[in-house]
C-alpha cells in the first residue's frame, strides 16, 4: 500500500473517532438533561407533599386549639358557678353569725346582771360551809371527851365491833344451818350406812413402820460401816441425806421424797450384804435400784386400780399411787390406806344407790397430792385436785380430792362420801398410831390454848385431838358470843399449832337451873 493510503486511513480513523467521541458527548448531555428533569420532578413532587403536611398539621392545630378552647371555657363557667354559691353560702353563714355575735351579746348581757347575786351566794356558802366545820369539830371534841378517846380509835372500834358481830351472826346462822340440815334420822341413817361399810370391810389392821435409821451394830466380822463418798455418792443420786451417827453407831436417812429414802435404804443395805464400796460401784448400785423402786411403783398403781376394778387413769396418775407405798401418815402407809378408802367409799355409794366406780375412784386417788406436796405449795387436797384436772379426770373426781379436807366447797354427793372414807380408813382402832409423850403434849397444847380465852370454865381434847370440847359460862358469854370464841379459839389453834387434818372446836354454853326441894 503506498503513502495516500495510509494517510487515508489515518485520516478515516480520526473522524471516525471524531464522531464517536461527537456522538458520546451527544449520549451525555442527553442523560445529564434527563435526569435533571427526574431530580425537579422529585423536588416539586416533595414541595408540594411538604406544602399539604404543612396545610394538614395547621387545621389539626387549628381543631386542638378550639377544642382545648372550648374545654377551658366550660371548666371557667362551671367554676364560676361554684364560686356564684360558694358567695351566696358564705353571705348566708355571716347572716348567721352576725345573729349569733348578736345573741351571745345578749346572753354575756343576762349573765352579767345574774353574776352579782351568784357571787353574793357563793360567798354565804363558803361562811356557811366555815361556820358548819367548826360545829364539826366543836361536836368531835364534845364526842371524844365523852368518849375518853380519839376519833379514829372510836371509828375503829366500833368497825371491829360490827365486824365481830357479823361473824358471830354468820357462824350462829351456819350452826344452826348445820343442826337443822343433819336431823336425828339422818344422823342415824348415815352412821347405819358408814357402819355397814366399815363391816364388810376386811383390811390389814397393822401397817410397816418406815426404816429411817439403820442399825450397824449387827456387822459381820470383816464389814466396815459405809465410807462418808458412798454415802455422798447415795445422796447425789436420792435427793435425801445421809448421814452416820456414832453411839450407837447406825446410819440415819433424812428427806422429804419417800421414793428417795427407799431406794437410800435399799442401797445402804445392799451395800452391807454385798460388801460394795466406792462411789462409781455405790452410784451404779443406786441407779438400779432407783429402776427397781419406779419399776414396783408403776405395779402398785396398776395394781390399785385392778383390786378396785375400776379403769386405770393417766400413767402419771398410776406413778402417783405407787409412790404413796412410801409415804406414811401416823405410820400408816398411804397407799393401802388409799385403797381401803376406795373400798369403804364404794360401798357406802352402793347403799346409797350412787356409782360405786366413781366413788372408789374419787376414794382411791384423794390422797395422789401427797406424792407431789414437798414439790408443790399448797395442801394435798388443792394439790391433788388440780393435778387431776389437768390430767383430764372428771371434775367430780377432782372436786372430792380437793374438798376432803374442805379447800373446795363439796360439789356433790361423793365429795362428802370420800371425806367420810378417809376419817374413817385414818380413824379406826390400830391404823394409826404416834408417841405417846407427844400426843398427850399435843392435847395438852389445844387445852392450854381453848382455856386462855375469857368466859371458859374449862376445856377437853377429844377424839384423839381431832376435837376440843369448851364449856363457858353462860352468865358472861352469850349464844352470839359463844359463836365468836368459837372461831376465835379454831384461828388460835391454827396459827399457834402445827396438826395434821383439823381440829373441831365446840363451845357449849348451858344454862342450869337448880332448886332444892324439902
Amino acid at each position: 500500500m503506498g503513502e495516500p493510503a495510509v494517510w487515508i486511513a489515518v485520516l478515516v480513523g480520526l473522524a471516525a473517532g471524531a464522531w464517536l467521541g461527537a456522538w458520546a458527548s451527544r449520549r451525555v448531555r442527553r442523560s445529564v438533561a434527563k435526569h435533571d428533569s427526574e431530580a425537579r420532578r422529585i423536588r416539586g413532587g416533595a414541595e408540594i407533599e411538604r406544602q399539604a403536611l404543612l396545610r394538614e398539621s395547621d387545621i389539626q392545630a387549628r381543631e386542638l386549639a378550639l377544642t382545648i378552647r372550648a374545654e377551658a371555657e366550660a371548666g371557667l363557667r362551671a367554676r364560676e358557678a361554684e364560686l356564684a354559691e360558694g358567695e351566696t353560702a358564705l353571705a348566708a353563714q355571716a347572716v348567721r353569725i352576725d345573729e349569733e355575735v348578736r345573741l351571745l351579746g345578749e346572753a354575756r348581757e343576762r349573765l352579767a346582771e345574774r353574776e352579782a347575786p351568784v357571787a353574793e351566794r357563793e360567798q354565804d356558802g363558803r361562811a356557811l360551809a366555815a361556820e358548819v366545820r367548826s360545829i364539826e369539830a366543836n361536836r368531835q371534841a364534845e364526842l371524844e371527851r365523852a368518849a375518853a378517846r380519839p376519833a379514829r380509835e372510836a371509828q375503829r372500834m366500833l368497825v371491829e365491833a360490827e365486824i365481830e358481830d357479823a361473824r358471830a351472826g354468820a357462824a350462829q346462822i351456819l350452826r344452826q344451818t348445820a343442826e337443822s340440815a343433819m336431823s336425828g334420822s339422818q344422823i342415824r341413817a348415815a352412821k347405819r350406812i358408814m357402819g355397814i361399810a366399815v363391816g364388810r370391810f376386811s383390811g390389814h389392821d397393822l401397817t410397816e413402820r418406815p426404816q429411817f435409821v439403820i442399825a450397824l451394830s449387827d456387822l459381820r466380822p470383816g464389814q466396815v460401816p459405809p465410807a462418808e463418798a458412798d454415802l455422798r455418792a447415795i445422796e447425789a443420786v436420792t435427793n435425801v441425806q445421809l448421814s452416820l451417827l456414832d453411839g450407837p453407831l447406825a446410819v440415819r436417812i433424812e428427806g422429804l421424797d419417800g421414793v428417795g429414802r427407799e431406794v437410800a435404804r435399799r442401797c445402804v443395805n445392799r451395800m452391807l450384804k454385798r460388801s460394795i464400796s466406792g462411789p462409781a460401784a455405790v452410784t451404779r448400785l443406786a441407779r438400779g435400784i432407783v429402776v427397781d423402786v419406779e419399776r414396783e411403783t408403776l405395779d402398785l398403781g396398776r395394781r390399785a386400780f385392778s383390786l378396785l376394778a375400776i379403769d386405770r387413769a393417766h400413767p402419771d396418775v398410776v406413778k402417783l399411787l405407787g409412790r404413796l407405798n412410801f409415804r406414811t401418815s401416823y405410820a400408816q402407809n398411804q397407799w393401802k390406806h388409799s385403797v381401803e378408802a376406795g373400798f369403804l367409799c364404794g360401798m357406802m355409794a352402793a347403799e346409797l344407790g350412787l356409782d360405786v366406780k366413781i366413788a372408789r375412784r374419787a376414794a382411791l386417788m384423794h390422797d395422789i397430792g401427797k406424792a407431789l406436796t414437798h414439790e408443790l405449795d399448797g395442801s394435798h387436797a388443792s394439790i391433788g385436785s388440780e393435778y387431776a384436772r389437768r390430767l383430764n379426770e372428771s371434775e367430780v373426781v377432782a372436786n372430792a380430792i380437793g374438798a376432803h379436807h374442805t379447800d373446795e366447797p363439796f360439789n356433790s354427793p361423793y365429795a362428802y362420801l370420800v371425806a367420810a372414807a378417809d376419817a374413817m380408813s385414818g380413824g379406826r382402832p390400830g391404823a394409826r398410831r404416834q408417841a405417846e409423850d407427844s400426843h398427850m403434849a399435843k392435847l395438852e397444847e389445844i387445852e392450854h390454848i381453848s382455856r386462855a380465852f375469857a368466859g371458859v370454865d374449862e376445856a377437853f381434847a377429844v377424839q384423839g385431838g381431832r376435837e376440843v370440847r369448851v364449856y363457858v359460862d353462860e352468865n358472861r358469854v352469850d349464844d352470839r358470843g359463844a359463836a365468836r370464841l368459837s372461831s376465835q379459839i379454831a384461828e388460835s389453834l391454827s396459827r399457834e399449832m402445827i396438826f395434821p387434818g383439823q381440829i373441831k372446836v365446840t363451845v357449849i354454853r348451858e344454862f342450869r337451873a337448880d332448886e332444892i326441894a324439902s
